[in-house]
């Protein structure tokens, strides 16, 4: 090989390797909110109180993402929770821990009686065929909104417990 050959052989790596990091960084920084959707969200109806979220999240990137709170003008603060069955068979709605995951290539269901975000401490009745719009929030600060029609819906009838203090349980109200 001549040497003005092994200079380009050499360029062409420099440029090769430059832009496969480039595209390779291009995945790794995407904003979680930037590869989940949802679709068929609803949102239960409720005077006063709270109400709940459900729907379908759908994330089509390379990497898990994690909701881990939200906000609406609706709402003093919006909160990611589980449905599980205690040792007695009654089901207690609670904090869902460290968030919920949407896998990468996959989806994750939000459902009565399993988990949901919940708007707590509503700042006005949420009368069945309005909307409601609330920002997801992901673990990497990126956010995601979502307009969700609000339906009746009487809730699944499980006991709340809130993660810190509170004044001890609440009838679900979606």
């Amino acid at each position: 090989m001549h040497s003005r050959d092994i200079s380009l052989f050499v360029l062409f790596l420099t440029v090769a390797a430059t832009v496969g990091c480039t595209t390779h960084g291009q995945h790794d920084e995407a904003s979680m909110a930037s590869t989940v959707t949802i679709a068929d969200q609803w949102a239960s109806s409720a005077d006063s109180g709270m109400a709940a979220v459900f729907g379908t999240f759908t994330n089509t990137g390379h990497h898990d993402a994690r909701v881990v709170s939200g906000y609406s003008d609706v709402a003093e603060r919006v909160e990611v929770h589980e449905v599980s069955a205690g040792t007695d068979g009654a089901k207690t709605m609670r904090p869902k821990e460290g968030g919920l995951v949407i896998p990468a290539d996959g989806s994750h269901d939000l459902v009565p009686g399993g988990d949901h975000l919940m708007l707590m401490d509503l700042k006005q009745p949420l009368p069945p065929g309005s909307e409601v719009a609330l920002s997801v929030e992901f673990e990497d600060g990126s956010t995601l909104p979502v307009t969700a029609q609000v339906r009746d819906f009487a809730g699944a009838d499980e006991e709340y417990q809130p993660s810190t203090g509170g004044s001890g349980p609440h009838r679900d109200h979606g």
